[in-house]
């Protein structure tokens, strides 16, 4: 019995994938979106999105998750609720497998996204959306007023510090070191900024809280292990993100820290009929819109690459 060849397959369900699979559905691509036993991505573990176009009021994260699926549901897209477990992108059909089943695609979008690394403390996830966040953009402004901390010493802590400062009374910057891993430029800001008070050599070794929300950390010195309370309404990690691309390892190219590379101006990877957008490919901007953006893209590249082979 000959298999069925999808049109194209979405590996990947955050607002990239799910806009993606809106675009192809109403361009009758049909397509079939394996979207993973954690769908919808970083959204799910957001409670409050306030800047996401066209919710005056703010939405949750799974709110506008499941307004997005019904949306790609309602145009015709079959969804597979499982991970991925191993693809083969060397020849066309590409082969795209979920355990021992196996599945072909003339064409392929790839948004599986990225997470936040975090620092692994069962505090730190009982607290998470509850004063715990890794994203300064998303959240800031729910501290106005209050005290902070930021734990890292890259570009991204510098960043979130600085942005914090808009809103934050003050923001400690939290970091293991007694040197910042971060540009020149960048460190020199936070250093110069009367807001931001630097705590070296110290890493967060416990989240405190009155059960409903942060109060504070405990601190340990990493040069002789002393530790000390710090009292903080909030506690944003910035020590980075990990991209959802280990499945792709030696296939598709990566740059340094595995984000998908794409083609400038476009979603096409360096295999044709392979696609990439949202997280899994953007390590600048990071928001649900941007993804969304990227997905719109993927998926009129991808129709547009369909189309050209229909031809070709």
């Amino acid at each position: 019995m000959d298999q069925k060849v999808e049109n194209v397959i979405i590996i990947g369900s955050g607002p990239a994938g799910l806009t993606a699979a809106i675009y192809s559905a109403r361009a009758n691509l049909a397509p079939l979106m394996i979207e993973g036993e954690e769908a919808g991505g970083q959204l799910m573990i957001t409670t409050e999105v306030e800047n996401y176009p066209g919710f005056e009021h703010g939405v949750t994260g799974p709110e506008l998750i499941a307004v997005m699926r019904k949306q790609a549901e309602r145009f015709g897209t079959r969804f597979i609720t499982r991970n991925v477990t191993k693809v083969d992108f060397s020849q066309r059909p590409f082969k795209v497998w979920i355990g021992d089943k196996l599945h072909l695609a003339k064409s392929i979008i790839i948004s599986t996204g990225a997470s936040a690394q975090f620092l692994g403390l069962p505090s730190e996830k009982q607290y998470m959306s509850r004063g715990v966040s890794a994203c300064a953009t998303c959240d800031g402004a729910f501290f106005r007023n209050m005290e902070v901390g930021v734990v890292g010493g890259g570009d991204t802590a510098m960043e979130e510090a600085q942005f914090l400062t808009r809103f934050a009374s003050k923001v400690y910057v939290i970091h293991r070191r007694d040197h910042f891993r971060a540009s020149k430029i960048m460190a020199d800001r936070t250093m110069k900024n009367p807001k931001i008070e630097v705590l070296w050599n110290k890493e967060v070794s416990e989240v405190i809280g009155d059960g409903k929300n942060v109060t504070g950390v405990i601190m340990k010195d990493t040069q002789n292990g002393s530790t000390k309370d710090l009292a903080l309404q909030g506690l944003f990690i910035a020590i980075g993100h990990k991209p959802t691309t280990s499945l792709f390892k030696g296939l598709l190219d990566m740059n340094e820290t595995g984000y998908l590379v794409t083609k400038p101006d476009s979603t096409y990877t360096n295999i044709e009929g392979v696609f990439a957008a949202g997280d899994v490919q953007d390590h600048v901007y990071r928001q649900a819109i941007t993804a969304a953006g990227t997905g719109c893209m993927a998926a009129i590249d991808c129709e547009r690459w369909l189309e050209s082979q229909a031809h070709g």
